[in-house]
């Protein structure tokens, strides 16, 4: 690892200049282009300014010879995205049991009418209560 390197000469601190390996550097942007690490990670680390880096990334990347855009997201959003996906299943799992309990409950009226010969669920095509309306009967004629 290249760290940086001062020299203090008369009270004054010069710093010495560093050459990383094109090994090294390919290696950090394959590491930039597999979203193992960022320009930023990268910057802290070795303590190198983010222009380098990205002299590098313009030299070296595959993904921008090849004219690939990367899409970077952030880690937040990506959190967000993993949690709204584990509602969505946890959801639909509800969901599922509910139509189960559903199914199961017609089941049991079904076999209640069979058995008794009672009509429990409403009729949807039953005539509705007439005890509110205007009728024939309850029309005041002059």
């Amino acid at each position: 690892m290249a760290k940086k390197e001062q020299q203090t000469i008369k009270g004054k601190t010069e710093r010495i200049n560093r050459y990383f390996s094109e090994g090294f550097k390919r290696q950090k942007v394959e590491d930039i282009d597999k979203n193992i690490s960022t320009v930023s990670d990268i910057c802290r680390e070795y303590e190198v300014s983010p222009t380098s880096v990205y002299k590098w990334i313009y030299k070296y990347s595959r993904m921008r010879k090849k004219g690939i855009k990367q899409v970077v997201e952030a880690e937040s959003d990506t959190r967000k995205l993993i949690l709204l996906k584990e509602q969505v299943r946890e959801l639909e799992r509800t969901v599922g049991q509910k139509q189960v309990i559903i199914d199961f409950q017609n089941k049991v009226i079904d076999l209640a009418e069979e058995e008794y010969g009672v009509d429990i669920k409403k009729k949807f095509g039953s005539k509705p209560y007439t005890g509110s309306g205007i009728t024939e009967h309850n029309i005041i004629t002059k």
